[in-house]
Parts: C-alpha cells; sequence; structure tokens
C-alpha cells in the first residue's frame, strides 16, 4: 500500500498583494499556506481609514495581468472588470493647456485601480482556499533558517514558534525576512533615499450626471494626468467612484518650504492653477494638514561576484525567498513596482512546476529537497539583473515624467521612436505571458524596433533584461538620427544664409 505523506507547509510573511497571490500560487501546488501579518486586517473599516491616507493608486499594466491570469485567472478577470483604463498621459502645463501623449500605437493601455481593492480582493480569494490559513496583528521577531522556526508575537502576548518549510518573504521594504536572511547569506544591501516625498491629495467627483444619475469625471477618466514643474509634479489617477487619487510629488526642500495655508494655496495658484478649483482649496488645505508626506526608497539586494558565492541572494538554499518590495523596493515612477513583485510570484510559480517540487515530500531534519534548493537557486541566478534593470528605469523615469515629457528633444525623440516602431514592428505586442516549458520570458530576441514603455509596460514575455539591451542598441541609433537631424538642420540654416547675403550684399 502506497504511503501517503502530509502537505508541507509555506509560511508567507505579509499580506500584501505579492504575499496573497503567492499563498495562492503554493496552495494550488499542493502546499499548507500560512499567512503572517504584523498589521491589523486591510477589510477592517479602521484599517480602511488609514490606508486612504498614504496610497499611491495603482497602475496595472500587462506583467501583473499576466502574473494573476497564471496563478489565478478568474481573479484575473474580476480585477478586469474593476479597473480603469488609462490609453496615455495628459500632460498639463503651466497655463492649463492639456496635451494628450499616447502610451502605445496600438491602443493599449494601463490600468488604474485603487491599491487596498486590490489587496482585499487577492486576500479574500487566499482565503476561499481551504489550505490557507491568515493570521494578523502577529509580528515575526526572528527566523531561524537552519531550525525551520520563526518567533511570533501576537500584539502583546508572549513569543510563539511556528514551524515551517518554506519561507516567503514578501513583507516590503523593510522587511524582517530580509534581516534575518543577511544573517546567513552573504548580501550586499544598499537602501537608498531619493530627497523627495509624496502627499497624497483627492479630486472629488462632479455633478452628478442627470441621464443616469451617477456622478461625472471632472477631468478625463481615461488618461494618467500629470502636472510636470522640472523639479516636482502632481500627478491624478481615476477611481471607480468618479474621485481622482492626486499625488504631489516634490523635494523635501519645497515641502518645508509649505508651512502655512496662504503659502500653500499661493504656491498651487502659481503651478497648478487649472488642478486646484479642481481639487478645492478646502480640500488641498484639509489634505495638507491630515494626510502625512511619506518618503520614497529604493532597496537593492546585490550579489558577490562568481567566483567568491556561487549562489545569488534572494533565497536561503530550500529555505527561504524574498519577493517583491522585499527584494527590490523601487520608486513608483515607472508604475512597476506591484506589477514586477506579481511577476516575481509568476516566475517562481514557473520554476516551482518546471523543477517539479513536490509539496508531499518528507524531507529529515536538517535534510534538504534537492529540487526545491534548484528552482529558488534558478529564481535568484536568472532574476537578479531583471530586478536591478527595472529599478534604475523607475528612477529614470522620474527625470522623464516631471521634466523631460514637455521638451522639444523629448518629443522629438518620441516621435521618431514612435515612426520606427511603426515602420518595423508588423505585429500587435502580445497583452499576455505566453510562457513555454523552457523560460518564462520566451522572447530572448525581440524583432523591429519597439519602444521602452512598450516593451516595459506591455511585453511580459520579454524580461527587463532584456529591455535594457535592445534599447540600448536602440538608443545609438537615436542619438545617430538626432545628431544627424541637428546637423541637417544647421546646414539648412547655413545655405539659406548664405544665399540670402549673396542677394543682398552690394
Amino acid at each position: 500500500m502506497e504511503q501517503v505523506y502530509t502537505a508541507r507547509k509555506a509560511v508567507i510573511i505579509g499580506a500584501g498583494p505579492v504575499g496573497c497571490l503567492c499563498a495562492i500560487s503554493l496552495a494550488k501546488q499542493g502546499w499548507l499556506v500560512e499567512i503572517y501579518e504584523g498589521r491589523p486586517d486591510i477589510r477592517l473599516p479602521s484599517s480602511k481609514a488609514a490606508a486612504q491616507q498614504r496610497s499611491i493608486n495603482l497602475a496595472m499594466s500587462s506583467r501583473g495581468i499576466a502574473a494573476l491570469q497564471a496563478v489565478d485567472p478568474k481573479a484575473s478577470e474580476r480585477f478586469l472588470r474593476s479597473v480603469i483604463p488609462m490609453r496615455g498621459r495628459m500632460i498639463h502645463d503651466v497655463r492649463g493647456q492639456q496635451h494628450s501623449q499616447p502610451y502605445d500605437r496600438d491602443g493599449q493601455c494601463i490600468n488604474s485601480i485603487d491599491r487596498a481593492l486590490l489587496n482585499e480582493d487577492l486576500l479574500e480569494e487566499a482565503l476561499s482556499v481551504p489550505n490557507i490559513q491568515a493570521f494578523f496583528k502577529h509580528k515575526v521577531t526572528s527566523i531561524d533558517f537552519d531550525a525551520r522556526t520563526l518567533s511570533v508575537r501576537n500584539d502583546g502576548a508572549p513569543e510563539a514558534q511556528v514551524t515551517f518549510d518554506l519561507c516567503v518573504g514578501a513583507d516590503g521594504s523593510y522587511s524582517i525576512v530580509r534581516r534575518q536572511l543577511m544573517r546567513v547569506v552573504r548580501m550586499d544591501y544598499q537602501q537608498t533615499y531619493i530627497p523627495h516625498e509624496y502627499l497624497e491629495l483627492r479630486m472629488p467627483a462632479g455633478p452628478v450626471n442627470e441621464t443616469d444619475g451617477q456622478a461625472t469625471f471632472l477631468i478625463d477618466p481615461n488618461h494618467l494626468h500629470i502636472w510636470p514643474r522640472h523639479s516636482f509634479m502632481l500627478i491624478a489617477l481615476p477611481n471607480k467612484d468618479r474621485t481622482f487619487t492626486c499625488t504631489l510629488f516634490a523635494p523635501t526642500s519645497e515641502f518645508e518650504q509649505l508651512d502655512t495655508a496662504e503659502k500653500t494655496l499661493r504656491w498651487f495658484k502659481t503651478y497648478f492653477p487649472d488642478a486646484l478649483p479642481l481639487i478645492g482649496e478646502d480640500n488641498l488645505l484639509r489634505d495638507f494638514d491630515n494626510n502625512p508626506r511619506s518618503s520614497l526608497i529604493t532597496v537593492k539586494v546585490r550579489t558577490f561576484p562568481q567566483s567568491i558565492m556561487r549562489t545569488k541572494p534572494y533565497h536561503y538554499k530550500d529555505r527561504a525567498i524574498i519577493l517583491g518590495d522585499a527584494a527590490h523596493a523601487m520608486v513608483p515612477f515607472y508604475g512597476q513596482g506591484l506589477n514586477c513583485g506579481l511577476e516575481d510570484v509568476r516566475v517562481l510559480d514557473f520554476l516551482l512546476r518546471k523543477y517539479e517540487v513536490d509539496p508531499h515530500l518528507p524531507v529529515s531534519t536538517g535534510g534538504e529537497d534537492e529540487r526545491l534548493a534548484r528552482a529558488l537557486r534558478v529564481y535568484s541566478e536568472s532574476r537578479h539583473e531583471d530586478l536591478y534593470t527595472i529599478s534604475d528605469l523607475a528612477m529614470d523615469n522620474y527625470t522623464e515624467m516631471r521634466h523631460a515629457v514637455t521638451t522639444p528633444g523629448y518629443l522629438f525623440r518620441k516621435a521618431l521612436d514612435n515612426l520606427l516602431y511603426a515602420l518595423t514592428a508588423h505585429q500587435l505586442a502580445p497583452a499576455h505571458a505566453t510562457t513555454t516549458l523552457g523560460d518564462p520570458f520566451p522572447t530572448r530576441a525581440p524583432s523591429g524596433w519597439l519602444p521602452l514603455y512598450t516593451m516595459v509596460t506591455f511585453r511580459p514575455d520579454i524580461s527587463y533584461a532584456v529591455v535594457k539591451r535592445k534599447v540600448q542598441r536602440q538608443t545609438v541609433v537615436l542619438n545617430c538620427a538626432s545628431w544627424i537631424g541637428a546637423g541637417l538642420t544647421v546646414g539648412a540654416v547655413g545655405i539659406t544664409c548664405v544665399r540670402l547675403w549673396q542677394r543682398v550684399r552690394p
């Protein structure tokens, strides 16, 4: 008679979207899953009120959707019914004029959704799976990966010991799992605060439409609205209740000068004259008083050279791995933070299935599951360059959003970029990932000319590292074209001047 083994246990630290999707992924593969979250249940009214004060709306793109589809197709379908598509940027200049910049020639879009709504939906989906449990207000204080135990404190109660077979850290920028990993893995860790902060504001819904009795949007809901002002900017993303979540990004020194209501209103009238009446002066001042200013942080986990250390640092043996912001917190300016975190789950899910990791396989005390260890090792080795790349691209995009989008040079390069795209890329980019048994990113050598934004946002079949290499080659062409264009322009002007001089000279 064949012996039946009990499923092994995976603990997920963090009940955010990445942690919830990872829990669903592991549970569907047969693991017993326990989620530990230090904060209260986000579904409680008190948690919702706190979340509204400091949550940048999410811009979900094809990478995040591909991850949801790969792990939980039903959740993906529900998600797509609750989003608002944004087909481009709407640039607001200082005179209040608006200029639309479509994201993609084929009409592909990114999707606006409230972070809390997505998190709640994924949490509800996770808790509907029989082999998943969640424990809120349970703060992890220490982890012994070799003994496969962690210590948890429940809201002031004495510490309890929890055993596990696999520990997944999805606990954000200040990850306790990452800190504990640094004790057993030679990890070169970098945390950087940029000299900017953000503050969330709210633009109310417009008047009720007499036809259907519904409130209206005050500005176009199918754009991501940007007020670029060189060293700072305001953005606005639409919500289902017809409001807009606005986020002001500015240097800390700029915020420090807005220390009175008069200064704040005068500053907004100077730099955002069309946004102020839409937000409302009273609403603006209330949000400035009540909503906290929040920091912007980048986290990078760096590796040692292969000659020093063969394994990469996102995992430890067959016992632990970090995903999402715990491994690669990034600034929000490419809209890829959460998309990248969900993609982490898709890649891990793919590798666990590829190497046929058996959650029912008994592992002796001190022993190791070789297949699981291999899957985690391949994840670290293959994912590292991707995560570094998107972190750097996110920071670069801040300069583009707050300043470059208004410059003639940017507009020229973007027009040339789109022209070459139209001339060479004859197929619509796939909206979602199409993985193979050999690779979660099957397109290793994308053909034709592809704009950077298209590859990052709409091509989950292309890894971030491949995006970087292709863009570097294309940038050489764009730079040459720019210099040639400038040279031809100068030459034409010079010839014209010579001819005019010949005509007017005595």
